[in-house]
This record gives C-alpha cells, structure tokens and sequence, in this order.
C-alpha cells in the first residue's frame, strides 16, 4: 500500500513548476485501460450490505482491471440496482494506483468502471518514469489516458541528456 516513488538518477536540474488551481492538463498513457475487463478485487476481509447494495473490502485490497492494480486499506464497492455490475468503487487508506511505468498514490480514489473515470484525491503524486507531479486532485479518463491535476501542482522533470 505504499508508493515505490524512486528518484535515485543522478539530477542535473529540478524545477519546480506551480500551476494555478484550474489545473494543469497531463498525458497518462500508462493509466489507460480497457475498462470491459473484468474487475478483480481481493481483500483480508468482506462484508455484504444487500440492502444497500454494497460491499467493504478491508485489509490489503487489490483490485486489478486489465494492467490496472489499485491496492488501498480499504475499499466500498456500491453495485448497481440489479446487482450485476460495479458501480463506483470507494478506496481509501494508502491508495496506490499503478499501470505500465505508471503510478499514483492518494489518500483516496474514487472509480467508476463504467465511464472509466478515477479521481484520486489528497496529497496526491503521480510518477511517468523519473518524472513526478503532485497536487491535491488528480482526476483521470482511463478510457482516453488523460487528466487533469489540480490543487498547487507541483512537477519535477530531468531534463535529457545531449
């Protein structure tokens, strides 16, 4: 549940970039998925609520979509009204999102497997490679692999070598 945020290179140069609270618009090709996966979710423990349509997985939870991995202390799942479909999945609790060379933590994530949307919120940092962005929000299109970060963005990049 913890963010293997590595910046071991040597660095030539850090530059802080602050962006305004309207956001700055990023690429995040590696957090693009296909959304028709199934969802596979794992947890130390369950508990069904049928009448509310939910389930609480909490301890150690990893959840997987295609090469998508959420891993967070716990989780609601709210089903859909016949109760054969995700609706949105609640995580919080050292959230950490990874796909490909990809990875984000926050304190919570918010998924919606149908539109493909994810919106992680609270001290968030997100790592492409040795490049790192951090903000308040971070709200993704899974489905196009785009966001928007938002909340005092700060970036840190190492320019290449010539």
């Amino acid at each position: 549940m913890r963010v293997l945020v590595k910046a071991a290179v040597f660095v030539l140069m850090a530059l802080p970039v602050w962006a305004q609270d309207s956001g700055t618009n990023v690429a995040f090709a590696g957090l693009k998925t296909d959304t028709t996966q199934p969802v596979k979710v794992t947890a130390d423990q369950l508990a069904v609520n049928q009448a509310d349509g939910t389930a609480t997985f909490t301890g150690n939870v990893v959840i997987i979509q295609g090469d998508m991995k959420v891993q967070a202390g716990e989780v609601l799942v709210t089903y859909s009204r016949d109760k054969k479909a995700i609706q949105t999945l609640h995580a919080q609790g050292g959230v950490t999102v990874a796909a490909g060379t990809d990875a984000a933590t926050s304190d919570t994530a918010d998924y919606s497997p149908d539109t493909g949307d994810l919106i992680l919120q609270g001290s968030v940092v997100m790592t492409q490679g040795a490049a790192a962005l951090s903000g308040q929000k971070l709200t993704l299109s899974l489905k196009s692999g785009t966001g928007t970060m938002s909340g005092r963005v700060t970036t840190i990049f190492t320019p290449g070598k010539k």
